[in-house]
């Protein structure tokens, strides 16, 4: 009876390890949770490609194409913008992070002197995806229930004054306030944003925390998973004139 339950006892052991060792080696090596989105994404993207503002590059270099006057007017999301959310994790006790991201952005925004007085953007949340279907199931279903909160929104409430047009590849940081939607719950949101201007684009990187509970989103953690009450949502959108 002694020698059986020793075998039952190594059996166990021999599970239980079996399993932290699939957890570390998940979390370590096979979760690829892109980096944070970051000012080289923003650069990248207005490097693309080149297009002078406004009818001809009045106040500009013809040089390096520097644009310093011209900026009013209406600016749309293009193509190469981005949204993203970050959540930290423990699978076992194993420290990782999960990211999804979705080029589905539109909006526009509308600049007055050197104040942005108007703006907005909407995310398809259908379209997120991350490295990991199972994430993007639970995702999609428990988390977000995409089939009826098909879409986030971002309204700006209150003016950003950016205070000068900033010179060719210039950049300055400010804060915006506005009424972000989750889940079908909106709040007030202001957050620190930097805008760059460069190649007659304007690129915007930007992060809001978000608390789960707040928006009524149930947190994502389930079984092996724990996760934090709260994450990031984080963008990098790129204006065309």
């Amino acid at each position: 009876m002694r020698r059986h339950w020793k075998k039952i006892v190594i059996g166990l052991v021999v599970i239980v390890v079996g399993v932290l060792a699939a957890s570390f080696v998940y979390a370590k090596f096979i979760n690829k949770a892109q980096p944070a989105l970051g000012q080289s994404d923003v650069n990248n993207r207005l490097d693309a490609t080149t297009t002078l503002v406004g009818d001809a590059p009045t106040g500009s270099d013809a040089a390096t194409g520097s644009v310093r006057a011209g900026v009013e007017g209406t600016w749309k999301i293009g193509g190469q913008s981005e949204v993203g959310y970050r959540v930290k994790e423990s699978i076992n006790g194993f420290a990782t992070t999960a990211n999804g991201r979705t080029t589905a952005i539109t909006g526009s925004f509308q600049i007055t002197g050197t104040k942005a007085s108007a703006g907005n953007w909407t995310v398809d949340m259908t379209t997120f995806h991350s490295d990991e279907g199972r994430r993007d199931g639970q995702f999609n279903g428990r988390i977000m229930n995409v089939s009826q909160f098909r879409t986030s929104t971002f309204k700006l409430t209150a003016p950003i004054d950016f205070g000068a047009v900033p010179a060719q590849a210039g950049s300055v940081s400010v804060p915006a306030t506005g009424d972000l939607t989750l889940h079908g719950v909106t709040k007030s949101v202001t957050f620190n944003l930097k805008a760059t201007f460069k190649n007659g684009k304007i690129g915007v990187l930007g992060q809001i925390p978000v608390i789960f509970a707040e928006y009524g989103i149930p947190n994502p953690s389930r079984a092996t998973i724990a996760t934090e009450d709260h994450g990031l949502l984080e963008f990098v959108l790129i204006f065309n004139r």
